[in-house]
């Protein structure tokens, strides 16, 4: 045998056990075999061309098998990936979930994991509570005293509500819609500083829980603040604006005075016109009334006596005025 053909051999021999090896995982599909886990040689091969990742089917099978997950199957599994799930978090989850004695199935939790859940959080939160913190709300008591409070809540997950219910921001509004009402029913911010667990006790009493992926197991008030004495702000600000009103009606009223003044003088510089305009015309008719007789030269002086009198009686009475003139 030549020596290209012994090449040619091993070379082949090479390239079958490369493309056998990449086709499937020798080393994983040993550890199945020897962790229990049946497998067909054809079904990794049926994986790669699926373009499902044999190393994850068969790490989850064999993590499934020491846990004794009996259901756990590798169609299921393939399913799940090629609906874009992730397998190892389900596998944990229901590895963790067995543990801690939390009724979960496959279908179960590979639905949470395809609803965007991560599911091996849920159950960890499960058995774990985690306390989530709300932002720091405000709300002003009957007495006008505005308070700042701080609750600090505990929750778990709710597995059978993980579908379609809500989650913890939902959570932290209802909270803090259930502070701003009990401090805004309480009579005085002294009582809520005396006896700040009266806040949790009212909210954890609306059962906030209500169609959320979680249960609410406690709410504890971490701290409350004095802020602003909002009532005595809204009488300052509500003063200030009824003496605005009151100004902008005085200065009305003052205007219409004025126009009003500004008319009567027009009026008055009118008639003083009038008075003036017919006094001119007086001596004409005096004039004309003496040359036809209808006055007498008798009436006349007595006319200008009368007038000289008039005139005298007003300087003695008016003394600055005639001055004056």
């Amino acid at each position: 045998m030549s020596t290209w053909l012994i090449v040619l051999i091993v070379a082949a021999v090479l390239a079958v056990f490369i493309v056998f090896g990449f086709v499937i995982p020798i080393p994983l599909w040993i550890a199945a075999v020897f962790s229990g886990v049946k497998i067909k040689i054809s079904s990794l091969i049926g994986m790669r061309l699926r373009r499902v990742p044999p190393q994850i089917i068969l790490s989850a099978l064999i993590q499934a098998k020491k846990a004794d997950l009996l259901e756990v199957t590798s169609d299921a599994l393939e399913a799940h990936y090629l609906a874009g799930g992730h397998v190892l978090k389900v596998i944990n989850a229901l590895v963790a979930a067995d543990k801690a004695n939390i009724p979960l199935t496959l279908q179960r939790a590979t639905a949470i994991d395809l609803a965007g859940r991560d599911v091996y959080d849920a159950v960890k939160v499960s058995v774990n509570p985690r306390v989530i913190e709300t932002p720091l709300v405000t709300a002003v008591a009957q007495d006008g005293i505005q308070l700042k409070a701080i609750a600090r809540v505990t929750v778990r997950a709710n597995i059978d509500r993980l579908i379609g219910g809500a989650g913890e921001q939902t959570i932290l509004a209802r909270v803090g819609e259930g502070i701003v009402t009990t401090i805004g029913s309480a009579d005085s911010h002294k009582r809520v500083l005396e006896n700040p667990d009266m806040i949790s006790k009212k909210v954890l009493s609306k059962g906030l829980d209500s169609g959320t992926a979680f249960e609410i197991l406690s709410i504890d008030i971490a701290d409350v603040d004095v802020g602003k004495n909002i009532g005595a702000e809204l009488q300052m600000a509500q003063a200030n604006a009824d003496k605005d009103i009151a100004q902008a009606k005085a200065e009305e009223r003052r205007a219409m005075a004025v126009a009003t003044e500004q008319e009567m003088r027009a009026k008055i510089r009118e008639m003083e016109a009038k008075v003036v305009e017919a006094e001119a015309e007086v001596p004409q008719a005096i004039s004309e009334a003496l040359a036809t007789n209808r006055l007498t030269i008798f009436d006349y002086y007595n006319l200008k006596n009368v007038m000289a009198d008039t005139n005298m009686r007003e300087s003695i009475a008016n003394p600055v005025a005639v001055k004056k003139q």
